[in-house]
């Protein structure tokens, strides 16, 4: 039965055209043109055609497996967020959200077929039984939420339908969604990757880049040489094969080195290439190739004939580098992981999101020299989506580090000059002889994949050859992961780990001065957002902490009083139910709306009034309400309060000024004077604002 005799109604379309093309008001990728699109009647929708990020896959809306009378519904919806008239307050969303909502409504569709009733009889009752049976369905609450959201779809879309609308909100039904208590455990969709996982893993991928790629790029060199040298001399000249033949023999015998084998037999292929022959010409030298076999043998495994590394231990890093791709140390594998081993270092050191990094193209990366030529800076070009208003994406630039700038090196030399999107398959990898797939960036859940299997390699390696540097287990498990941690990582560590390094000594609070120069710490949805609101979440968590120890009833010091009121209101705020908030999403909600401005320091703890600020003062008027950290002047200001710590640290600074005055005898007289002028300041701030330590400062 159609949805138009089942609703009792015709649609009424004579706002809309006969039969648009579904796409008429989205941006088109060059290779496409309007007519080649779908229209309304269609059965399948494409969109490839609107996917605008290089690392899209393919996806299509195919209304055959929605049931019958409900497809000119969906239809409408589907039509309503491409390209129709838009519900007030709704905009056009993303062909992927689409695509990923159109996946979910199959679900709810494919129960709703069991029901004799269409969307406008739907009640509270009948949506509550759907979530009873999403509970059997989906184990993850993950999915179970997304199932519901696309439900209300219908709600917020009904403005488009024609002949049948859900008439409620399915927000406003009782018991409609999970409880609070366990949709916390999974509202951070986003993990980091642990401390322990991390070090090993970066450290690995810049081995990769550093130490293994010169004999990877080598084999890489010496395969497509063999594969595009077909002017070797028997290929035309059989005359002069078995000559050439009988000096690569007499090579192999004279080092003692077998011949190259594959599934323990000769692997003529390998022999024919090195050659520029083909296979079937060796067959007339077969009394050549017998009498080397007999002197050497056959080896299990045919290798590249180049030299191998060195590791630290003064062993090859692996036996040899594989010509078949069966082989976990094969030039296919091999190139696969420093391939990704250049994401994760460009991914992590550049705060980039992986749209970000798939756009990136062969000389994109701009280096700027000193007078002496010396490097000083390093700068990638790409295209940034998030925040912008071209959904084609804007040229962005980022300020990166050295290590970025090899990984990006390494990525252009494991491509060939012709291919521009470094982030594309390799020649080595399946569909590399498809043109178009050099020309497309992997998807994500490729790179993901890749990721993992990287992983697995590494450990697989420290097990073989004795190491102790493989990339750990979390809670006994393999720690999945997946390309959207290492911005949210980078952010986490750069906010709570100002003063750490990562591997290769790389300092994080210089590292967080490079991200923040470019693109990434100017646009709205940039980098410096995502380390700000880590840094809030961080000194939420301390002030709770404070909270908890009833250290904000101890403080001293000019705004001692304000700060005291300010964490007490905080406090009171952040409990729920008697327990403190420790969960980071409803912490992070509380610091948006009820931010106490309490930034806690080494030194001094700011209780941040804009009015009474030296620092924006000092700034001249172009403060952002926010205090400046490098302008504070701790000793004269109004807005410091003193906790312990605090004092403990001024303590520390003036017997480090007394033990510097009294083991330097000789001293220019302006450095003494000075030394004295600070350590008097220190004490006179310490005798006014904390009077129970005057005596012993």
């Amino acid at each position: 039965m159609s949805l138009l005799t089942f609703a009792g109604a015709e649609p009424d379309r004579t706002s809309l055209d006969a039969n648009p093309f579904v796409l008429h008001a989205r941006q088109l990728r060059p290779e496409f043109r309007l007519e080649d699109t779908a229209r309304f009647d269609a059965d399948v929708w494409p969109l490839t055609p609107v996917l605008l990020k290089n690392q899209s896959r393919q996806m299509s809306l195919r209304f055959v497996r929605i049931p019958a009378r409900f497809r000119v519904v969906i239809k409408e919806i589907c039509y309503g967020m491409l390209s129709g008239p838009l519900p007030p307050g709704e905009d056009w969303p993303a062909p992927e959200s689409v695509y990923a909502w159109f996946g979910e409504i199959i679900r709810f569709l494919d129960w709703m077929e069991a029901r004799p009733t269409v969307l406008r009889d739907l009640t509270g009752d009948d949506l509550l039984d759907y979530q009873r049976f999403l509970t059997t369905v989906l184990k993850k609450e993950g999915g179970r939420t997304r199932a519901r959201a696309a439900v209300r779809q219908f709600w917020r879309w009904r403005t488009v339908l024609t002949a049948d609308r859900l008439r409620f909100d399915p927000r406003h039904v009782d018991g409609w969604g999970e409880s609070k208590s366990r949709s916390r455990a999974g509202e951070n969709s986003t993990s980091r990757i642990p401390e322990q996982v991390l070090g090993p893993l970066f450290a690995w991928a810049l081995r990769f880049i550093d130490e293994f790629s010169p004999d990877i790029l080598t084999a890489v060199d010496a395969w497509r040489q063999r594969r595009g040298d077909r002017s070797g001399p028997g290929f035309h000249q059989s005359r002069n094969l078995r000559q050439a033949l009988g000096a690569l023999l007499d090579e192999h015998v004279a080092a003692g080195r077998a011949l190259p084998g594959l599934d323990g037999k000769l692997n003529k292929l390998h022999l024919a290439r090195t050659l520029g022959c083909s296979r079937a010409s060796l067959d007339h030298h077969r009394d050549l190739i017998d009498e080397a076999v007999a002197a050497v043998g056959i080896s299990a495994t045919t290798f590249f004939a180049i030299p191998i590394t060195l590791d630290a231990d003064g062993r090859p890093w692996v036996e040899g580098i594989a010509t078949h791709h069966t082989h976990r140390n094969s030039l296919a594998a091999l190139a696969r992981h420093l391939h990704i081993a250049c994401y994760i270092v460009i991914a992590y050191l550049s705060g980039m999101r992986d749209s970000e990094i798939k756009h990136l193209r062969r000389g994109c990366l701009t280096i700027e020299r000193d007078e002496d030529q010396i490097p000083y800076r390093w700068k990638i070009n790409s295209l940034a989506f998030k925040g912008e208003d071209d959904a084609a994406g804007v040229p962005a630039t980022w300020s990166v580090g050295e290590p970025v700038a090899r990984a990006v090196t390494a990525l252009e030399r494991l491509h060939r000059p012709d291919v521009h999107v470094l982030m594309s398959c390799t020649d080595f990898s399946p569909g590399s002889l498809d043109r178009k797939a050099t020309e497309r960036a992997l998807t994500n859940s490729s790179t993901n994949t890749q990721l993992n299997e990287f992983v697995a390699w590494v450990n697989d390696y420290c097990s073989q050859h004795e190491r102790a540097d493989a990339v750990p287990q979390v809670n006994r498990r393999t720690f999945r992961l997946v390309t959207s941690q290492f911005r949210r990582t980078l952010a986490w560590f750069i906010a709570r780990r100002p003063g750490g390094t990562i591997a290769g000594a790389l300092a994080y609070r210089h590292h967080s001065v490079q991200v923040f120069e470019g693109y990434a710490g100017t646009s709205e949805a940039g980098f410096r957002a995502e380390v700000e609101s880590e840094q809030a979440l961080a000194r939420g968590e301390h002030l709770m902490a404070m909270i908890d120890a009833h250290e904000h009833t101890a403080l001293s010091g000019p705004a001692a009083e304000e700060a005291a009121e300010r964490l007490e209101a905080f406090g009171h705020r952040a409990r729920f139910q008697g327990q403190v908030a420790l969960d980071e999403r409803r912490l992070q909600r509380i610091m948006e709306r009820h931010e106490p401005a309490i930034y806690p320091g080494k030194y001094v703890t700011c209780v941040h009034d804009h009015t009474k600020a030296l620092c924006e003062k000092a700034r001249r008027g172009r403060s952002e309400g926010l205090p400046d950290h490098g302008a504070c002047r701790p000793l004269s200001c109004r807005n410091v309060a003193l906790t312990p710590a605090n004092i403990a640290a001024w303590q520390k600074e003036i017997h480090r000024i007394e033990r510097r005055l009294k083991t330097r005898r000789i001293m220019p007289p302006l450095l003494r004077h000075r030394l004295i002028e600070r350590r008097d300041e220190i004490v006179a701030f310490l005798a006014r604002n904390t009077p129970h330590l005057e005596a012993t400062a």
